[in-house]
């Protein structure tokens, strides 16, 4: 079960707080192999997106290793939407496994990575110019609502009829979602299906969670399969269940300090403790006098359960309605393959944006501001505070002796809200222009989900890092190829 540490515990750490961040071994290795870093920096400059394809090679190994284990049948679909990036689409197609895409531009990069059809799945709200490619695609459509099934069954050729998956919402005790048929509409379209099986043939149901809840996602999968029955007596023939994405990553590598962090934080804004907060920003706290309460607005930085481990506890989990059998089971007894999604998963730990220290100012209040030559849309999802520490590394001077200092970092941009932190920042030096801050954990989402254009900065280039032969290449995202041969210990990613 995904770690909820209650906030209100103290922790005996002192000093400034911190936030250390996880980093997978080879990020780190290449990090420490500063001839190897500057060579890269000096080549491509700052800001710059490093990616490391082995790591999401890794990252798929684990997952695969898994669903081997638990014996039912499945694919893995990598969601393109956490990253733009050639280098991990084209490792996710030479890896064998499939692709979740969810546009236009997205199918693109699917086709030219080497994805064929049958390997391609096409979620998200889609409108009807996209449908319209889609129904002679050969891809299978996760069709979001009503309006999406007719629209394709009139689109659809009988000739080639076009494969899809209903994703179905509103399940009990989850919140409301705007994507999906709600679960008590299912049977329309499930009759929709049988009356036109001569355009559209039905793979299955989906869902998608907002959430890495596992509970929640197996009261999702026990619906479903309720629905599956439904399906089964419109004479219907399914074969899949899809549970989407919602597997976790791991930012931080030391849960207890980053709960230490936060009851500081909260300490800090009812004005019992040392501000640690940019102006008067509360991320998202409700500050009443003495007390703070409410929910941060920022991501789950928290979580200390690796995505491997959430699956096996999914697939472990037991269903009463099916005599206490296993989920991965009650697929395989039913001959249904799982089809998973994920994308933060599979890019866990396989990014991180070099920025460079312009130079460092103290604020009319007596802030320290480092700015930085990037902005904070380039490390942060949908302006989401990242509270994981960057690595500090000496420019051209060596590290300074000195004390760790407590810092907010600025932006480039010319506007009041590029801040890229807006939390205190534990620095174990006080910046120097030219030092370099390396941003953890950046590939999934943080990278590309709101680059901005504003003020005609390029956007930090892309470059992905292999450790081949004993040294680390870097490559232009662009002309990056992955290794033939696969560095798992899975020899087969899809298992039908």
């Amino acid at each position: 079960m995904t770690v909820h540490r209650p906030l209100a515990e103290p922790s005996p750490h002192s000093g400034l707080p911190a936030l250390p961040a996880r980093w997978d071994p080879l990020v780190e290795s290449f990090l420490a192999d500063r001839a190897a870093l500057d060579e890269v920096l000096g080549r491509f400059g700052t800001p710059l997106h490093l990616l490391f394809p082995q790591v999401f090679d890794n990252n798929l190994g684990r997952l695969t290793a898994i669903l081997d284990d638990s014996g039912v049948g499945y694919r893995i679909y990598y969601a393109h939407k956490v990253n733009r990036s050639r280098a991990l689409v084209r490792t996710a197609a030479v890896r064998g496994i499939c692709v979740d895409v969810a546009s236009a531009g997205e199918l693109d990069s699917a086709r030219t990575a080497g994805f064929e059809p049958e390997r391609i799945e096409v979620t998200g709200p889609k409108g009807e110019a996209f449908l319209r490619v889609l129904a002679a695609s050969g891809t299978t459509v996760n069709v979001d609502n009503e309006w999406e099934l007719r629209t394709l069954a009139d689109l659809a050729d009988p000739a080639a009829p076009v494969p899809v998956l209903i994703r179905v919402s509103g399940f009990t005790g989850s919140q409301v979602s705007r994507f999906g048929i709600p679960v008590h509409r299912i049977d329309r379209a499930l009759n929709f299906l049988a009356g036109h099986r001569d355009r559209l043939v039905f793979r299955g149901l989906a869902f998608h969670l907002d959430t890495g809840d596992t509970t929640e996602r197996v009261r999702a999968a026990d619906t479903c399969f309720a629905l599956l029955e439904q399906a089964y007596a419109a004479d219907l023939v399914p074969s899949v269940l899809d549970i989407g994405g919602g597997l976790r990553q791991v930012f931080t590598a030391d849960g207890a300090r980053f709960d230490d962090y936060v009851h500081r934080l909260r300490e800090s804004l009812t004005g019992r403790g040392a501000r640690m907060s940019w102006g008067k920003n509360t991320f998202g706290y409700q500050v009443d006098g003495g007390a703070v309460r409410g929910i941060p607005v920022f991501h789950k930085y928290a979580n200390t359960v690796p995505a491997a481990e959430m699956l096996a506890e999914f697939l472990a989990a037991p269903l009463e309605r099916h005599g206490g059998r296993a989920i991965a089971r009650v697929a395989a007894d039913n001959l249904l393959d799982l089809w998973l999604e994920p994308g933060k998963a599979l890019a866990d730990q396989a990014g991180v944006t070099v920025a460079r220290v312009e130079f460092v100012k103290e604020a009319s209040d007596g802030s320290v501001l480092v700015h930085l030559d990037l902005s904070r849309d380039a490390v942060t999802p949908a302006d989401q505070e990242v509270m994981a520490d960057p690595l500090l590394l000496p420019g051209t001077l060596p590290a300074p002796s000195g004390s760790p200092v407590g810092v907010f970092l600025a932006g480039r941009l010319c506007l009041e809200r590029d801040l890229v932190a807006t939390h205190m920042v534990r620095l174990p030096w006080l910046p120097r222009p030219g030092d370099l801050l390396v941003f953890p954990n950046t590939a999934g989402y943080h990278m590309d989900l709101s680059a901005t254009v504003a003020a005609m900065h390029p956007p930090p280039e892309k470059v992905a890092v292999d450790h081949r032969d004993g040294r680390f290449v870097a490559t232009p995202d662009a002309d990056y190829r992955p290794l033939p041969f696969p560095t798992t210990g899975s020899e087969s990613p899809e298992v039908s």
